[in-house]
């Protein structure tokens, strides 16, 4: 009977996954590069740990230093910035200082490769803890989901780290035995679940090309945080954005001329509230009447710029106190008294 270790069943898995990205899904190329060393990296610990391919031994550390670096290039392109190859290349550094360390310290691997892996998933859950209005580029419909998603791709890449220090510990205690264990259970699962959480629909943000500004005169710097919820409240009644699932703090942002980070500033200053709940509730504004005029609760959600029911109840919940059928009934029961 033919059996796979676990590290090769993960490879094959995550070989699917870059299949199905490619043929099914539109993915930015760094998320491709980024499913690739997963899977690079699983077939390279299988060979080496369950096939006796000796001759990738130096070759394994350099590959894993390659997965968290992909892993902020791709969080990075996916929610706060297009790639930059002139600034972005210069993370390149990181495996070629380990390919340092392999010829002239190979003592400090077991060192320098968890505190990569520590590296760069603290990178991540940093910017993720200011919460969604952190993430410019992510689509304002998808609520929290994006920072759950990499909140478990940043948690997978700590994970690593963990399984690289138990490895380094079992054969300094001599139990080299214990390293295929810990390869099979940490290394494995951390892999799998980050190309899992990575092919997820809401683990990226708008990756098209925004409209350009509508002209209009800059705002003065000294202009209040209500002024600006004003015009973008202006806006939005205007040209009703929000119906559209792909919106983002970044167009909004381009639309009024001003910082990401001001106008986020601003409405949660002016408002208390982040900009996806206050989108949201123009959304829900607009479903309340799309269900008045006589559509069905999937037809008003569509409508209304939500692609998730998920969500679509739970601001719905939020701003009327009511799921959408309650309040559908509530509403027609008080139009016959």
């Amino acid at each position: 009977m033919l059996v796979l270790p676990v590290p090769m069943v993960t490879a094959l898995v995550l070989g699917f996954l870059i299949l199905r990205v490619l043929t099914v899904e539109e993915r930015s190329p760094v998320v491709i590069v980024f499913l690739s060393a997963c899977a690079v990296q699983s077939l390279i610990v299988a060979l080496l740990q369950y096939y006796g391919f000796s001759l990738l031994r130096p070759v394994q550390p350099v590959t894993a230093t390659l997965i968290p670096v992909l892993a902020w290039l791709t969080f990075q392109t996916a929610f706060l910035r297009p790639l930059k190859p002139a600034r972005d290349s210069l993370h390149l550094l990181v495996p070629a200082f380990t390919v340092f360390c392999i010829l002239f310290a190979p003592a400090t691997i077991d060192l320098i490769l968890p505190a990569i892996f520590i590296a760069y998933g603290g990178l991540i859950l940093y910017v993720l803890k200011s919460g969604g209005d952190a993430l410019p580029l992510a689509r304002l419909e998808a609520g929290r989901q994006p920072l759950w998603l990499w909140t478990g791709i940043a948690v997978s890449l700590l994970a690593s780290a963990l399984s690289d220090s138990l490895i380094a510990i079992a054969f300094l205690s001599d139990n080299p035995g214990w390293a295929q264990l810990i390869i099979s259970i940490f290394t494995s699962c951390a892999l799998l679940s980050v190309g899992l959480l990575s092919v997820s629909p809401n683990a990226f943000g708008e990756t098209e090309a925004e409209a350009p500004p509508r002209p209009a005169a800059a705002p003065a710097p000294e202009e209040g945080d209500h002024a600006i919820v004003d015009r973008l409240d202006g806006l939005l009644t205007e040209e009703r954005l929000y119906l559209e699932p792909s919106l983002t703090l970044a167009r909004l942002a381009r639309r009024l001329q001003m910082p990401a980070k001001q106008l986020s500033a601003a409405l949660n200053r002016a408002t208390g509230e982040n900009i996806s709940r206050h989108i949201n509730r123009f959304r829900i504004v607009h479903a309340c009447e799309r269900l008045v005029s006589g559509d069905s609760v999937t037809t008003a959600m569509l409508e209304s710029g939500f692609n998730t029911k998920s969500n679509f109840n739970r601001e719905f919940q939020r701003v009327t106190g009511k799921s959408p059928s309650a309040w559908v009934k509530a509403t027609r029961l008080s139009e016959s008294l």
